[in-house]
C-alpha cells in the first residue's frame, strides 16, 4: 500500500514538471531535428514517452481511488486536516481514466513541436527497419566485403541514429502519432511511419514486463472520433500484416545477425586493432541484436496462436553469445580503442570543427565560447595520457553541446543549427568520438543491455532449456549465465529497496544455469565412461573362453552350436570404419561434450552482483559426487543376495572411468587429479564426506559377513597351495566362486583399490573378528582352569591326562580355527603391502591373571589337538598343501596368538612354544594316536610358521623317520585315490 501510494505521489509531481518543462517547449517552438540536433530531439521524446507510459501505467492500478482515499484519511487522523494537494491528485485520477484519450486533448498545443519531431524520424527510421534480406544486399555489418576499406573509420552522416534502439523509435512514432493525430490525415510521410511502426509489432513494453497492444488501444481510440473510418481501416490492415509477416520478419533478422556477428567477433578476435576504425559497427551490431532479442521475447507471450513457430527460437543463444563475444572485446581492447579516438579527436576533429567554427557567418558570444572550449579540449589530448591510465570526463563537453543544441534551435535564434547541419553532424560525430574514449561501458548497457530478461524468468528458463536440449547450440549455453551479469543496471538509485531482489534473482540464475551446464556434461561424461567401462569389460580374460573354445573345435573340425548362428564380434570392431559418414553413439556423444565444454570453459569467471562464479568448479564438484556414485555403484553390490563383483573387474571399470574423466582436461582447464585425489581418498574409509558407505565398507562387510563366514561354515576352504579361498563340494552350492574373489590377482586388485588407508581398515575389521573369538577363548580357559592347571603339571602322567582330559569342555580348536582363516586372509591381503601389526583387545584383568590364562590357552590347545586324528576331514592333501576343514590354519593362529599373548605380558614366547611341543607329544602317547596320522604335519607347519620354534626341537618331539615315513604314507594314499 504504502509503494503504491508513494509512486502515485511521484507521479503527481512528475505530472506537475512534465507541464512545466512541456509548456514553453511549445511557446517558444523549438525545431526538432533528429540527425541534426540529436540529443534535444531524443530528449524531448523521452520526455513525452515517459510521460505518457506514466499515465498508462497508473490507470492499470485497480485500487488506485482506494488508495488515495486511505491516504487522506490517514493524513487528516495525523495531521488533523487533508493534504492540500489531494484534490488536485484525485481529479488527475479521475481525468486519466482513459489516459490516451486525455492526453491527446492534453497536446494539441504540442502538435507542431510533437509533430516535427516525428517526421525527422524518417531519415532514420525506415532504415533501421529494413527486411534481411535488403541487410544481406547491403552486406551490413560487414568487415570483409570491402577489403581495401577495412581500415578506414566507419563513418555516418547520422552516427548517433545508427545503433539508436529501434523499440524507442516505435514507442515514439506510434504514441507520439496517437497524441497528435491530426498529423496523419495532412501528411503523408507522417501515415508512413506510423503504418511502418504498426506492421513491425503486435505490442510496445510500458515498463520491463508490462506490454501495451497497440492495434487494439488505438482502434478504440479512434473509432469514436469522426472521419477517422480510414485511420481505423489502417490499423487493422496493419495488425494483420503484424500477425502474418512481423513474425518471420524478424525471424529472418535473427538469422541473418547470427552470421554477420559470428563475422564481426571472429575478425576482431584476430584484428582487435579494427576495434578503432570500426567501432561503430560493434555497436550498431549490438544494437541490432539486442532490439530482436527484446522483440522475440515481449512477442513470445503475446503472440498469436497460428504463427507461434515464428516465435520460438531455438538459436537464439547463439545470438546472445556473439553479443557477450563482442562485449568483452570492447571491455579486454579498451586501451586499444582510447589510443585510436584520443588521436581521431586531436587529430582531425578539433580540426575540422575549428575550420567549420571559423566559417561560420555569425557566431554569438556565447555560442564561439562554447565551440572554442570544444576545441581546446580536443587539442589537448595525448596518447599519452593513456599510456598513464588518466581517467577521460567529456561529460561537461557533451552537456555543452546538449545546450548549444537548445540556445540554436529555438526559432528566433541568431545562430541557427538547421542551417549549419554540417555543424550539427560534425559535432553528433565528435560526441561519438568522446564515448568511444571514458564512456564504453555506459555504451555497452545503452546498446546491449538486456536486462529486461530478469522480469521474463520463465521465457529466460525455458530458452536455456531449448540451448541446452540442441547439441549444436549448447557451446552457446554460457551466454545465459553472462546475461545474469546484466540484470543489476535495471536498478536505480531513486529505488534501492528492490536491488536486493533483482541481485538475488540474478544470483539465482546465474547458479541455476550453471549448475545445469555442469549437470549436462557430468551426464554426457557418465554416458561415455558407461561406454567405455563395457567396451573394457569386453576384454577381460572371461571373454576369451568362448573364442578359444570355438577355434579349439574349429580345429577338430566339430560342429558346435546351431546353425546360423551369429558369430560373436571381437573387441575392436567398433573403431573398424568403412564410411567416415558413419556415427557411432559414443561419436555423438564427444561432440555434445566438446561442445557444452567449450561452453563451461568459456570464462574463468564471473561477476554478478559482487559475486564471483566459476563455471568450472561446478563442473569439477559434480565429477567429484557422480565418480563417488559411480564406483559404488560399479561395485553392484547386493545386500539381499550378497553379491558384489569381483574387484579386478570393478578395478578394470574404474580404470577406464578414471581415463575417460583425464580426457576432460583436454576439453576443459580443471584440475582432474584433485577429483581424482578427492574422490579416490574417501573411498579408502569406512564413510565419505556425505555418510555414505565406500567400497571400502562394502567390500570389508562381504569378505567378513560373506566369504569368511562360509568358510566357518565348511563350504569354503582355505588352500595355502593355491593361496586361495576355494568353494567345497557341499549339497547347497554357492552363489559365488571363493577362488575367483580371493586369489593372488583379486587381492592385488583389491589392494589397489582400496589403497594402504582401506587395507588398513580391513585389516582392523579382521583384528576386531579376532578379538572377539579370543575373548571366547579366555572364556573357555576360565571355565576350564582347573582342569588345565592340573594338565599343566601333569603332563608326563598319561593315565592322570587321559582322565583330565575327558573332563574339559571342546570348542578351543574351532575358534582357533577360525583365527586361523582370518589370518590368512589377512596374509593374502597383506601379502601386497606388507602391514604387520598386531593386537587384541584387553581386558580389565590383573597382568598376572591375564599371563596365566594366556599359558593355560597354549596348554589347551596342545592338548586339544591330537583329537583331530579322529576327524575323516582332517585327513592331509598333497595337492592343497593342506586340510579340507581349514586345520592347517592352526598353525599360523597358534604362532601368532601366541607372539601377542606372550609379548604383551613380557613371557618367553619360545618356552611357551616348546612346552606346547612336549604337551603335544606326551598327550599323542596318552591318546594312542597313530603316527601315520596327518599331526606330524600339523606340527611341521607349526614350526614352519613360528619365528622362534627351530627344527631341532621338531626332531625331538618327532624323529625324521617319523616325519619322512608319515609324508610317504600320505602322499601314497593320496595317488592311490587318485587312481
Amino acid at each position: 500500500f504504502g509503494f503504491c501510494l508513494t509512486n502515485q505521489l511521484e507521479l503527481f509531481e512528475v505530472v506537475n514538471q512534465h507541464e512545466n518543462k512541456g509548456n514553453p517547449v511549445s511557446i517558444v517552438y523549438l525545431d526538432f531535428q533528429k540527425t541534426v540536433n540529436f540529443d534535444l530531439t531524443k530528449n524531448y521524446l523521452d520526455l513525452i514517452i515517459t510521460y505518457t507510459t506514466l499515465m498508462i501505467l497508473l490507470s492499470r492500478i485497480e485500487e488506485r481511488k482506494a488508495i488515495i482515499g486511505l491516504y487522506n484519511y490517514a493524513h487528516e487522523m495525523t495531521h488533523g486536516a487533508s493534504d492540500r494537494e489531494y484534490p488536485r491528485l484525485g481529479q488527475m485520477i479521475v481525468d486519466y481514466e482513459n489516459p490516451l484519450k486525455k492526453m491527446m486533448e492534453e497536446f494539441v498545443p504540442h502538435s507542431k513541436s510533437l509533430s516535427d519531431a516525428l517526421i525527422s524520424l524518417q531519415m532514420v527510421y525506415p532504415r533501421r527497419n529494413l527486411s534481411a534480406d535488403q541487410w544481406r544486399n547491403a552486406q551490413l555489418l560487414s568487415l570483409i566485403s570491402a577489403p581495401s576499406t577495412m581500415l578506414n573509420p566507419a563513418q555516418s552522416d547520422t552516427m548517433p541514429c545508427e545503433y539508436l534502439s529501434l523499440d524507442a523509435m516505435e514507442k515514439w512514432i506510434i504514441f507520439g502519432f496517437i497524441l497528435c493525430h491530426g498529423i496523419l490525415n495532412s501528411d503523408a510521410t507522417a501515415l508512413n511511419l506510423w503504418k511502418l511502426a504498426l506492421q513491425s509489432s503486435s505490442c510496445l513494453s510500458l515498463f520491463r514486463d508490462e506490454v501495451f497492444h497497440i492495434h487494439k488501444a488505438a482502434e478504440d481510440l479512434f473509432v469514436n472520433i469522426r472521419g477517422y473510418n480510414k485511420r481505423i481501416n489502417d490499423i487493422r490492415e496493419c495488425k494483420e500484416a503484424a500477425v502474418s509477416h512481423a513474425g518471420s520478419m524478424h525471424r529472418e533478422r535473427r538469422k541473418f545477425l547470427r552470421s554477420a556477428l559470428k563475422e564481426l567477433a571472429t575478425v576482431l578476435s584476430d584484428q582487435p586493432g579494427l576495434l578503432g576504425p570500426k567501432a561503430l559497427f560493434v555497436f550498431m551490431a549490438l544494437s541490432f541484436a539486442r532490439d530482436e532479442i527484446i522483440w522475440l521475447l515481449r512477442h513470445a507471450d503475446n503472440m498469436p496462436k497460428k504463427s507461434a513457430d515464428d516465435f520460438i527460437d531455438k538459436h537464439i543463444a547463439e545470438l546472445i553469445f556473439y553479443m557477450e563475444e563482442l562485449r568483452a572485446h570492447v571491455r579486454k581492447y579498451g586501451p586499444v580503442m582510447q589510443r585510436y579516438y584520443v588521436q581521431y579527436l586531436s587529430g582531425f576533429d578539433a580540426v575540422v570543427l575549428n575550420e567549420l567554427v571559423q566559417n561560420l557567418s555569425v557566431c554569438p558570444e556565447d555560442e564561439s565560447i562554447i565551440m572554442s572550449s570544444f576545441v581546446n579540449t580536443m587539442t589537448s589530448l595525448s596518447v599519452k595520457q593513456v599510456e598513464d591510465g588518466e581517467v577521460f570526463d567529456f561529460r561537461g563537453m557533451r552537456l555543452d553541446w546538449f545546450r548549444l543544441q537548445a540556445y540554436t534551435s529555438v526559432s528566433k535564434a541568431s545562430l541557427s543549427l538547421a542551417d549549419h547541419r554540417e555543424l550539427g553532424k560534425m559535432m553528433n560525430t565528435i560526441i561519438f568520438h568522446t564515448k568511444m574514449v571514458d564512456s564504453l561501458v555506459e555504451m555497452l548497457v545503452e546498446t546491449s543491455d538486456l536486462s529486461i530478461f530478469c522480469f521474463y524468468s520463465r521465457a529466460f528458463e525455458k530458452m536455456f532449456q531449448q540451448c541446452l536440449e540442441l547439441p549444436s547450440q549448447s557451446r552457446y549455453s554460457i551466454a545465459f549465465p553472462l546475461l545474469c551479469t546484466h540484470f543489476m543496471s535495471c536498478t536505480h538509485e531513486l529505488c534501492p529497496e528492490e536491488r536486493h531482489h533483482i541481485g538475488d534473482r540474478s544470483l539465482s540464475l546465474c547458479n541455476m544455469f550453471l549448475d545445469e551446464m555442469a549437470k549436462q556434461a557430468r551426464n554426457l561424461i557418465t554416458d561415455i565412461c558407461t561406454e567405455q567401462c563395457t567396451l573394457s569389460d569386453q576384454l577381460l580374460p572371461k571373454h576369451c573362453a568362448k573364442t578359444i573354445s570355438q577355434a579349439v573345435n574349429k580345429k577338430s573340425k566339430k560342429q558346435t552350436g546351431k546353425k546360423g548362428e551369429p558369430e560373436r564380434e571381437k573387441p575392436g570392431v567398433e573403431s573398424m570404419r568403412k564410411n567416415r559418414l558413419v556415427v557411432t553413439n559414443l561419436d555423438k556423444l564427444h561432440t555434445a561434450l566438446s561442445e557444452l565444454c567449450f561452453s563451461i570453459n568459456y570464462v574463468p569467471n564471473m561477476v554478478v552482483w559482487e559475486h564471483t562464479f566459476t563455471p568450472r568448479e561446478y563442473l569439477t564438484s559434480h565429477l567429484e559426487i557422480r565418480f563417488t556414485k559411480s564406483i559404488v555403484g560399479m561395485t553392484m553390490y547386493n545386500q539381499a543376495t550378497q553379491e558384489i563383483a569381483k574387484p579386478s573387474e570393478l578395478l578394470t571399470s574404474v580404470r577406464a572411468y578414471m581415463t575417460v574423466l583425464q580426457s576432460i582436461e583436454n576439453y576443459v582447464q580443471i584440475d582432474i587429479t584433485r577429483v581424482f585425489n578427492n574422490v579416490l581418498l574417501q573411498q579408502t574409509q569406512h564413510l565419505d564426506s556425505h555418510g555414505e558407505p565406500t567400497i571400502t565398507s562394502l567390500y570389508t562387510n562381504w569378505y567378513l559377513e560373506t566369504l569368511l563366514r562360509q568358510v566357518s561354515n565348511g563350504h569354503i576352504a582355505y588352500f595355502p597351495a593355491m593361496k586361495a579361498f576355494v568353494n567345497l563340494p557341499t549339497e547347497n552350492e554357492l552363489t559365488f566362486n571363493a577362488e575367483e574373489y580371493s586369489d593372488i590377482s583379486e587381492m592385488r586388485a583389491l589392494s589397489e583399490l582400496l589403497g594402504p588407508y582401506g587395507m588398513k581398515f580391513l585389516s582392523e575389521s579382521l583384528m576386531w573378528h579376532i578379538s572377539s573369538q579370543v575373548a571366547e577363548l579366555k572364556k573357555l580357559v576360565v571355565e576350564n582352569v582347573e582342569v588345565l592347571t592340573q594338565m599343566r603339571t601333569s603332563f608326563d602322567k598319561p593315565d592322570q591326562m587321559a582322565a583330565l582330559f575327558k573332563r574339559l569342555s571342546c570348542g578351543v580348536l574351532k575358534r582357533m580355527t577360525i583365527i586361523g582363516v582370518i589370518l590368512s586372509f589377512r596374509s593374502l591381503a597383506q601379502e601386497l603391502l606388507n602391514l604387520r601389526h598386531f593386537f587384541f583387545f584387553s581386558e580389565n584383568i590383573s597382568p598376572e591373571e591375564e599371563y596365566k590364562i594366556a599359558c593355560l590357552l597354549m596348554v589347551f590347545v596342545a592338548v586339544s589337538l591330537p583329537t583331530l586324528a579322529s576327524n575323516v576331514m582332517s585327513q592331509y592333501s598333497p595337492a592343497i598343501e593342506g586340510h579340507c576343514n581349514n586345520i592347517h590354519c592352526l598353525a599360523k593362529a597358534i604362532n601368532q596368538i601366541a607372539a601377542a599373548l606372550f609379548t604383551i605380558h613380557k613371557g618367553s614366547i619360545e618356552d611357551q612354544l616348546t612346552a606346547t611341543k612336549i604337551r603335544l607329544k606326551n598327550q599323542t602317547k596318552t591318546l594312542n594316536i597313530c603316527c601315520n596320522s596327518d599331526l606330524p604335519f600339523r606340527c611341521t607347519v607349526i614350526v614352519q610358521e613360528s619365528p622362534f620354534l627351530t627344527m631341532d626341537l621338531l626332531e625331538s618331539c618327532f624323529p625324521y623317520v617319523l616325519l619322512r615315513n608319515a609324508y610317504h604314507a600320505v602322499y601314497k594314499q593320496s595317488v592311490t585315490s587318485s587312481a
